[in-house]
């Protein structure tokens, strides 16, 4: 088993979790908005949240810390995926609607 995985690898794994359960983890990108969240996860029943991909010992910018905020202040699902044993959980708080920024 590797002990860090990369942040392709990790990103690599969440999208194929989301479209096993149906949904799709579409690649963010927003011209003129830097820091914004790797990947927009839209599931089943409206489900929404943006993930931030980061490998275990990887960090969050300024900016990526400000737009998590702010689209958090915006009532958004925000999320910071780390590994690829936290898939499962983030997930779940999507489906079910919470709103906590980790």
């Amino acid at each position: 088993m590797i002990s860090e995985y990369t942040e392709k690898y990790i990103e690599q794994k969440l999208v194929e979790k989301v479209k096993k359960l149906g949904g799709r983890a579409y690649k963010f990108v927003s011209p003129g908005n830097i820091g914004v969240p790797d990947r927009l996860v839209v599931l089943p029943e409206n489900k929404v949240g943006f993930v931030e991909v980061k490998r275990q010992n990887g960090r969050l910018s300024k900016l990526q810390k400000n737009q998590l905020e702010f689209l958090k202040s915006l009532g958004c699902k925000t999320f910071v995926l780390w590994n690829i044993n936290e898939i499962d959980q983030i997930i779940e708080k999507i489906q079910k609607g919470s709103r906590k920024w980790e």
